[in-house]
């Protein structure tokens, strides 16, 4: 059975289809081994985070698939910090280019890490935008 798109996260819903259909199928099959909870949402978020990152208020594909952060690359369980979708492993170039896009301000002085950070308190910001609106 697929997941319905309302019971979608937002930002899913605002997603590609492909996207949508990784996170269901995944979160699917995550809800059959550990059943329904928070472990089978973060398994459904990191199978996603593979191949796609967040750009402000939705998800987007990935030019490289891969983890997208050093939690990420840990996998397993336990607890093991995300850098909330941005794709943190990216060049810095690819994270200049979405910062670009979000409007960070000040970004062209930032280091990689900043990006990281300015990039995940932009998306933060334009999907409380979304929601609200």
């Amino acid at each position: 059975m697929a997941v319905e798109k309302s019971d979608l996260p937002s930002t899913l819903q605002r997603s590609d289809q492909h996207a949508q259909d990784v996170y269901g199928e995944t979160l699917r099959s995550a809800e059959a081994q550990y059943g329904d909870g928070e472990r089978a949402h973060r398994t459904a978020f990191a199978a996603l985070k593979h191949s796609y990152e967040k750009v402000g208020d939705h998800w987007e594909p990935k030019d490289e698939p891969g983890p997208s952060d050093a939690g990420a690359e840990q996998g397993g369980p336990g607890d093991h910090p995300t850098r909330g979708g941005v794709d943190a492993n990216a060049t810095k170039q690819h994270l200049l280019q979405v910062a670009r896009r979000l409007d960070v301000h000040g970004r062209s002085t930032m280091t990689k890490d900043q990006l990281v950070d300015a990039i995940g308190k932009a998306n933060d910001r334009e999907t409380r935008k979304a929601r609200e609106g």
